[in-house]
């Protein structure tokens, strides 16, 4: 009878103690909705600093590409010059 009481009275604090958090469990979900917003902005401005970065390196890939092709051209351009000089 005794355990039946006091399990009784543990399960009413317990249900107590849960009604009474409902009160103070909104100011953390507005906080946790405020964290997750921050949250999300930054994720947003890391992204745009990928994409940046993206496309800086393709710029740089471009003008690597550019500068090969470059090379390239001068390199056959000498190379048909001293093929012509050297058959006169």
């Amino acid at each position: 009878m005794n355990k039946s009481l006091l399990l009784a009275s543990l399960i009413a604090v317990a249900a107590l103690a849960a009604c009474s958090k409902t009160e103070t469990a909104a100011p953390a979900a507005d906080a946790a909705a405020s964290a997750a917003s921050s949250v999300a902005a930054a994720a947003s401005s890391v992204a745009d600093a990928a994409s940046s970065t993206a496309a800086a390196a393709s710029s740089a890939v471009d003008a690597a590409s550019a500068a090969a092709t470059g090379a390239m051209a001068a390199a056959s351009s000498a190379a048909t010059a001293a093929m012509t000089a050297a058959s006169k």
